[in-house]
């Protein structure tokens, strides 16, 4: 497994600037203004211009799209069936569904990963009778309309040095039999560990929730192996390094202009990690994503996160080990059938 041997143009260091950047406003805007939910204004601006070189009127809609469809769908569904999980899962498994697909296509991957990632971990708070669900469509609208703004708002003060090449396009596209594959096996999955996290009341699990998610993202299993991987790297580097900045702070942790530069410090260099994998989510975008989830959701003051940083890490690789074998069996089973097939039929 190589990891971090892309070397780093001018303009990826200024996406470096632009991810770091981005986060810590987030979180900084958040924490200033008491929001609900510090995850989803931490984390998505992360995702935007993690996976967006240079934020565009196409990135932004889908983002915002996926905003507002994911809120109707928490709102209908949580309203009617949140407190009945058996009732809710073929609802969700549909849902997923479409958002695979959206996926699988490729054009519209930004709105079926956003859609999927906020779609379970707000379905799951929903099924909470203590959590308001107005406030949690909201806070996750709230935080991709400030993702798409400081996306915007950073990219004018850090430009990129020169004009960026258009994405070259692949060849042909894939054959229908493997999206069917890649939409099924994601949504099964995903429902799945939606079902999993109700079943078993895992309240407190949202980064292990997150992963069983992020690892569907290459969609397929090979893609999924690899990344588990890079995923636990990262989680552990994500930890180490919020546990290190907790230790150095000690009774000052709670101090907001002291947190933000380590925030901001931490997100650039695993940033960097990032872009030189070049190869989409992998080990700094892993980090990248801990990182955000344990100052964004669990930082508040007069609380000790060493507890949650080190239950992170457990929790995280026991999620990576049961989504690893799920995935494994669900991709024997759709390969058994020519119309689901990953391979060439």
């Amino acid at each position: 497994m190589n990891l971090w041997h892309h070397p780093l143009s001018d303009n990826d260091v200024r996406q470096c600037a632009r991810i770091a950047t981005g986060a810590t406003l987030g979180f900084a805007i958040c924490k200033f203004f008491d929001c609900s939910f510090g995850v989803f204004f931490t984390v998505t601006p992360m995702l935007l211009l993690g996976l967006v070189p240079v934020i565009n009127g196409r990135a932004a809609r889908q983002l915002l799209a996926s905003a507002v469809i994911s809120g109707l769908e928490v709102g209908l569904l949580g309203g009617l069936f949140g407190a009945h999980p058996g009732l809710m899962t073929p609802l969700v498994f549909l849902l997923f569904t479409y958002k695979f697909a959206c996926m699988s296509k490729g054009r519209f991957f930004l709105f079926g990963a956003n859609s999927v990632l906020s779609l379970s971990i707000m379905l799951h708070f929903a099924s909470y009778p203590d959590l308001p669900i107005n406030t949690l469509i909201f806070g996750n609208l709230g935080a991709n309309v400030l993702s798409v703004a400081v996306a915007y708002l950073v990219t004018w003060l850090i430009p990129d040095v020169t004009p960026r090449q258009p994405p070259v396009a692949s060849a042909g596209g894939k054959q229908s039999h493997r999206m069917r594959h890649e939409a099924l096996m994601g949504a099964t999955l995903a429902t799945v560990s939606f079902f999993i996290f109700q079943l078993f009341d895992l309240r407190d699990s949202i980064s292990a929730q997150a992963t069983t998610v992020l690892l569907l993202f290459p969609m397929h299993w090979n893609g999924s192996l690899s990344y588990a991987r890079k995923r636990a790297i990262g989680t552990v580097l994500g930890v180490v390094y919020g546990v290190g900045c907790q230790v150095i702070l000690y009774d000052w942790f709670n101090v907001l202009i002291l947190v933000i530069p380590l925030l901001w410090i931490g997100t650039m260099l695993f940033a960097k990690a990032h872009l030189k994998e070049a190869g989409g989510s992998g080990v700094g975008f892993g980090a990248m994503a801990t990182l955000g989830i344990l100052f964004g959701q669990y930082l508040s003051p007069n609380q000790d996160f060493m507890y949650d940083a080190l239950y992170r890490v457990s929790s995280n690789l026991v999620a990576i080990v049961l989504t690893l074998m799920l995935c494994f069996i669900v991709h024997k089973l759709l390969n058994y059938f020519p119309a689901t097939r990953f391979g060439v039929t």
